[in-house]
């Protein structure tokens, strides 16, 4: 039997900081009280010194790149560099290559994650103009949900078709989750901007192209489908102050029926920003004006979003470094993401308690996802101890991306995992991935 006791830590969950001890036993958490003593030699102890034990952050949104696309990331590499950042459950996107818009293509991914993944994962069943009868296939106890880029992305997956939008929303019982970019709307500016400066368009303009207004047209459009259709509606990367209108906090989230996620770029940097960062910091949808970023803060904290997400997705330097236009959209964020927000508790932006709630209860409960998310007995053991005072900074050297560079090189973050645990095991340790791949397929309470 493996057998761990964290002790003196400061427990985060529900809400509550509260100092005390967890004993996990193979998988699971079976005891949480203010002082626990075992007489078992067995027993491998770990003094948290007074640092935070959160549940570890459930990422709903990452690209990972297998199959197809290895060249800029793998489930093995984008896994490890996950549970180094306190990510210990992922939600893989479909668009990798071949997209993963069949059951079959969707079965192969978990079949590579079941050997491979050092992070517990799930995988989400692309949608196409064409596919409905093999979305209905698709089994709510072991997929997370089915995804529909509402703007363009890598591959054939743009959904555009108003009919076939309509009868996958009427048809599913199953969580729907969008990229919400309105692609008329994109390519007028695009084609606005490319008649005054040709191919000299740069990334400072990029926000302008793939404009707040697009965004606002497609999540609009979305939610009333959502609400005529009476379809579980979840938006991802929300980026713009504009949008927060159309999200409620007057409904407690196990009531509400559309959902919302910001991702780390959006509440970290600005278009201010596009002058130094370049292209490492173009994303879809892009990052806008420091007013939105605010107005995306607000609604985290007051609860009109309800989940922060990374939406990694790793190109190479050398796709990056390409001109404005053929640079690809996108960039690696697992390992950054839950010191970025203990950097932003540092600054006054949000509560550990609420960084929690956001990286881990939440999107456990929207997903409702079996036995993880919580510091609970009986749940699996996915723990993460954070010091929030020993700082360090990133470098080429300790990026464990494939891709190998982070928007968040040279900064110093005050706050440093030092411990993470996967089902019971602990897979990190200052800087160093342990072990073989632990993780597990995500189940779901549906």
């Amino acid at each position: 039997m493996n057998r761990i006791l964290i002790k003196n830590a400061k427990i985060v969950n529900e809400g509550t900081i509260f100092e005390g001890d967890v004993l996990i036993e193979d998988e699971f958490i079976v005891d949480i009280a203010e002082s626990i003593s075992v007489k078992s030699n067995a027993t491998k102890i770990i003094d948290a010194e007074g640092n935070y034990l959160i549940p570890g952050a459930i990422d709903d949104q990452v690209h990972f790149r297998e199959p197809g696309l290895t060249h800029k990331g793998d489930i093995a590499s984008e896994s490890k560099a996950a549970v180094a950042g306190g990510i210990t459950s992922f939600i893989e996107q479909p668009n990798t290559v071949p997209n993963a818009v069949t059951q079959e293509i969707l079965e192969d991914k978990y079949q590579i994650a079941a050997t491979n993944s050092f992070a517990n994962y799930s995988f989400m069943m692309g949608a196409t103009n064409d596919n409905l009868d093999e979305i209905l296939k698709t089994n709510p106890k072991n997929v997370a949900g089915i995804k529909i880029f509402l703007g363009s992305s890598t591959g054939n997956m743009l959904v555009d078709n108003e009919a076939v939008l309509e009868k996958i929303f009427s048809s599913t019982p199953m969580l729907i989750a969008v990229h919400c970019e309105d692609e008329t709307t994109i390519q007028n500016n695009l084609e606005k901007y490319k008649a005054e400066f040709g191919e000299n368009v740069t990334i400072e303009m990029h926000h302008l192209i793939r404009s707040a207004e697009a965004c606002y047209i497609s999540s609009s459009k979305a939610i009333a489908l959502a609400k005529k259709t009476g379809a579980r509606l979840h938006i991802f990367h929300l980026s713009t102050a504009k949008e927060m209108s159309l999200f409620t906090n007057k409904i407690p989230l196990e009531k509400k029926k559309i959902t919302a996620e910001v991702c780390i770029h959006h509440l970290w940097f600005s278009n201010e920003d596009y002058k130094t960062k370049g292209n490492l910091i173009k994303w879809n949808p892009a990052v806008k004006t420091p007013e939105d970023r605010q107005a995306l803060w607000d609604a985290l904290n007051d609860g009109r979003i309800d989940v922060i997400a990374t939406d990694h997705a790793p190109h190479t330097l050398e796709e990056k470094n390409q001109s404005y236009l053929k640079a690809p959209s996108g960039g690696p964020l697992v390992q950054h993401a839950v010191v970025a927000m203990f950097e932003a508790f540092h600054q006054g932006k949000i509560s550990i308690e609420k960084i929690v709630e956001k990286m881990a209860h939440n999107p456990a409960k929207i997903f409702q996802i079996e036995k993880r998310g919580f510091v609970k007995k009986g749940y699996y053991a996915d723990l993460v101890i954070v010091n929030s005072g020993l700082p360090w900074s990133v470098k080429k050297e300790n990026i464990l991306a494939k891709c190998g560079w982070s928007p968040f090189e040279g900064f110093t973050f005050k706050s440093r995992i030092t411990h993470t645990f996967v089902n019971g095991k602990l897979v990190y340790n200052n800087f160093k991935v342990l072990g073989d791949p632990q993780g597990k397929r995500l189940l779901f309470d549906r």
